[in-house]
């Protein structure tokens, strides 16, 4: 006889009878109960009313205070509107003044002249909608920063270089590849940590590329011993501070070596400056926050052992996509892996957790059944390699490279920043590889990488022990021609977090 099946919506997957609560009928077993068809929609999980209970009561004594600095900030965007409201202008002795209050309480310099006034201009009178905008996520942002900066003793103005580099935008990408709110490129990242593979790109991950970003920052300021010269680090690289030193006749000054750097970063410092002035000082302009965000003490993390899915997780807990989006913008396909012998954080709500916590196994359970009966499709976990140069031969076009090595076209115009898709016989590209595809790796006659082959290992090589305080960038720095990636590849590390005080390293001197 066939059995019915009930559709409740088109969201829908198998469960088990007895993970609904209901029990086998009478000489049935349970290898024998057929599952029931369920939707995602259909099903009501329920807290522990006791752990409930005692999650308000926390929630009333920490965050009270909090709620009613959100509330009046509303206030203050009921009472000016911030994108209509007339510009306030300043004169330079108020400017200079209100910057010389924040420098006394700052260890960086934070000096003004006609440069810096520019960016305070462009930031309080053409950007007045974006710096809005950007107070409203700070509420979500500047505490996960401050947090990072303390751990590490840094300037806690060091938050703003965020502002700077992605106006707080976690998914910012630039024409050459970086990415992130730090706008790490796949190299510095990989140096720095962070992983990147076909699910996961944690340059965008709020809290790890946090931490890369103080990490590198730290060894910048140890190379320069002065912030400003590590932020025009930051932005263009130790090489380019250290030629516009060169060319100053030996200056160690920021402004004195700033006509010698690359175009924006000699940009890059008045912002910086400019964005400590108007994030302290939005009110005196009439700008005030928008779209406020939750505070990130008002959120936590849950260790995520199974495969999960977006839409699993916002149905199962009532929880937007959006807001689930904002804060785990790292997962590129709104789906949480699996990880053998480890797990993925999810960041939550603190009043979803407690109901995720308490429903953790049936949610997997669910989660099962519903990829199995939907055979979704989803991308193998790939680990991303280290950058190449693609030689196009004739007959080449985007879409056969992007095939051949596992990426899209819009990637490869935006990391070589391609405005449209013509390319000539000759042209080298830069690419990110998913994949090297066998023929490639067997000539190694279109590309050249800055992971060495096997024969490159050839050959003498030093013992190399490491210091306190080194990385893998300031070691490669000794040895002219070779990077941080060689001396990863060689010694078969693949996370520089590894690097220890004492170890040894090969370094293949002649490679």
């Amino acid at each position: 006889m066939k059995k019915k099946i009930i559709l409740l919506t088109s969201q829908v997957f198998f469960l088990p009878a007895m993970l609904l609560g209901g029990n086998p009928k009478k000489g049935e077993t349970d290898s024998i109960v057929k599952p029931k068809l369920v939707a995602l929609d259909a099903i009501q999980l329920e807290d522990d009313p006791f752990a409930a209970r005692l999650d308000s009561l926390l929630s009333l004594s920490f965050f009270e205070d909090l709620n009613s600095v959100r509330l009046n900030d509303s206030d203050s965007i009921m009472l000016w509107n911030t994108t209509n409201a007339e510009a306030p202008r300043f004169s330079d002795s108020i400017y200079a003044a209100r910057l010389a209050a924040l420098n006394e309480l700052s260890p960086m310099a934070l000096g003004y002249n006609s440069t810096v006034k520019s960016y305070i201009e462009l930031y309080s009178i053409r950007r007045r909608e974006q710096v809005s905008k950007m107070l409203g996520l700070a509420q979500y942002y500047f505490p996960l920063f401050e947090q990072a900066l303390d751990k590490y003793d840094m300037p806690l103005e060091l938050k703003y270089l965020a502002v700077v580099e992605s106006a707080l935008n976690p998914m910012a990408r630039s024409r050459v590849g970086a990415t992130g709110l730090w706008q790490f490129m796949y190299a510095t990242g990989k140096m720095n940590g962070l992983n990147v593979n076909s699910y996961i790109d944690e340059r965008n991950d709020p809290i790890k590329s946090t931490e890369a970003a103080c990490q590198y920052l730290t060894h910048l300021y140890r190379i320069f011993d002065d912030w400003n010269l590590a932020l025009a680090a930051y932005n263009s690289g130790p090489g380019n501070v250290n030629k516009a030193i060169r060319r100053s006749g030996g200056q160690k000054d920021y402004w004195a070596i700033r006509p010698y750097l690359p175009r924006e970063t000699a940009s890059y410092v008045p912002a910086f400056i400019a964005v400590n002035y108007i994030m302290n000082y939005h009110a005196e302009h009439l700008i005030f926050a928008t779209q406020l965000k939750p505070s990130f003490f008002s959120t936590d993390t849950v260790n995520i052992k199974e495969r999960l899915s977006f839409e699993q997780i916002t149905k199962l807990i009532d929880i937007s996509e959006e807001e689930l989006e904002f804060l785990n913008p790292a997962y590129r396909h709104k789906l949480i892996p699996k990880k053998e012998g480890g797990a993925y954080a999810l960041v939550l709500p603190q009043d979803k957790i407690g109901l995720f916590v308490s429903n953790e196994d049936s949610i997997y359970k669910i989660a099962a059944l519903h990829f199995e009966e939907n055979q979704a499709e989803v991308p193998e976990e790939v680990p991303m390699n280290d950058r190449i140069r693609h030689k196009v031969r004739r007959g080449e076009v985007l879409g056969t490279i992007a095939q051949k090595y596992g990426v899209s076209v819009s990637s490869i115009r935006s990391w070589n920043g391609l405005r449209g898709n013509t390319i000539h016989i000759g042209q080298r590209l830069t690419i990110y590889p998913r994949r090297l595809p066998t023929e490639t790796v067997a000539s190694n006659s279109s590309i050249s990488s800055n992971t060495p082959s096997t024969s490159s290992k050839s050959g003498e090589y030093e013992n190399y022990r490491v210091q306190d305080g080194e990385t893998f960038y300031s070691i490669a720095q000794k040895y002219p021609g070779i990077s941080a990636e060689n001396i990863m590849s060689w010694n078969n590390i693949d996370n520089a977090r590894r690097l220890k005080p004492g170890m040894t390293l090969k370094i293949y001197k002649e490679s």
